[in-house]
């Protein structure tokens, strides 16, 4: 089954594609309704818009979640708070002998471990038949990598300080300049993401107060110096490392993503292969250069462990294809067509 609908496959829509050079008919289609006609953008491209929206809500929604108390734990109080309601097991009130044995048990798997296992459960089957959504739609830390990645590129024309060679943009060469922007937002997101933690585990208002005020105990300073520190240098050096191999979140994603032959996953037409050696000429191919996590979108599933699931080779392929008068040559699969995409992989690699 094809998701040809809505999100998940993408159909060229050269009336998008009026700015292109090579797309006469959207130029054309563009000359003949006038300058001030709206043009629609392809799939693809309003695909990337809307990911980029709901990053953007879920990222404020990390900051402000300790402040809102949608989600705390307040180690003064050995409170957690969830949706700004104080979320208790009923441990205090049979401790107060309020409750019975029998009805602290069951609030314990009523409030405690159901309310778990339902979200584990849930996330898992998602990330079973999507992949590392999460992290290519919502996870603020990708958020960062993929601005960090902007800038830095930027700057050097990498994505990565550890890239041995440039990774061509059209439109973009390397200056300099970028560089003191880049490392200033380093340790601006380091210093955000320390406070932010520190707010997970400490009142927020006394922790904001503290640090306008002046008045932070050595342990806050401590934290946050430590914590600033760490993540400026995982921000400045690791980001796509820890991606790839330290993010637990990531890391059971992509192994229940694995487990599913049926998940969803980017198919290449094969066939037109040859295409791929002028889809972005001289710069290479437009997916291999658009992938923030460095991977080779063309490749087969488990080559893919760390894909995010973002559809950035998707938008590059579209778009320089597009350009050229041809339909993409990737798109989503999922269900049997992934499974045949997959025994098509298979059989390849054993040639």
């Amino acid at each position: 089954m094809k998701l040809c609908a809505r999100l998940w496959v993408m159909k060229t829509d050269c009336s998008g594609c009026a700015s292109a050079p090579g797309c006469s008919s959207a130029a054309t289609a563009a000359s003949t309704l006038g300058d001030s006609a709206p043009v629609a953008l392809p799939a693809t491209a309003q695909l990337q818009r809307r990911r980029r929206w709901f990053q953007a809500v879920f990222f404020a929604v990390f900051l402000l979640a300790p402040a809102l108390n949608l989600l705390r734990f307040d180690l003064t109080e050995a409170q957690l708070w969830v949706l700004g309601f104080r979320w208790s097991l009923g441990i205090e009130a049979f401790m107060r002998g309020e409750a019975s044995a029998m009805q602290t048990a069951w609030s314990i798997v009523w409030r405690g471990i159901l309310p778990v296992l339902t979200l584990v459960v849930g996330f898992l089957a998602v990330a079973y038949h999507f992949g590392r959504l999460y992290c290519g739609w919502l996870c603020p830390h990708f958020s960062l990598v993929e601005t960090l990645n902007d800038l830095l590129h930027r700057a050097t024309g990498k994505l990565s300080v550890w890239d041995k060679s440039p990774t061509p943009r059209p439109g973009r060469s390397a200056d300099k300049r970028w560089w003191p922007v880049f490392l200033v937002a380093c340790l601006v997101f380091g210093f955000a993401w320390a406070i932010t933690l520190l707010t997970y585990l400490l009142p927020p208002a006394m922790i904001w107060g503290n640090l306008v005020n002046g008045t932070l105990t050595p342990n806050q300073t401590r934290f946050l110096v430590v914590g600033t520190l760490v993540f400026t240098l995982e921000f400045t050096l690791a980001r796509h490392l820890f991606c790839r191999y330290g993010c637990a979140v990531g890391l059971f994603q992509s192994l229940a993503w694995m487990a599913n032959p049926k998940g969803m996953v980017v198919s290449f037409t094969r066939e037109r292969a040859r295409e791929c050696k002028t889809c972005d000429a001289p710069r290479g191919s437009a997916c291999d250069n658009a992938c923030p996590m460095r991977l080779n979108p063309r490749n087969i599933k488990r080559m893919m462990f760390a894909c995010v699931q973002c559809g950035q080779c998707l938008t590059a392929c579209d778009t320089t294809q597009t350009d050229q008068g041809r339909t993409p040559t990737l798109e989503w699969k999922v269900g049997l067509d992934a499974v045949r995409e997959t025994m098509r992989q298979r059989r390849e690699e054993q040639r």
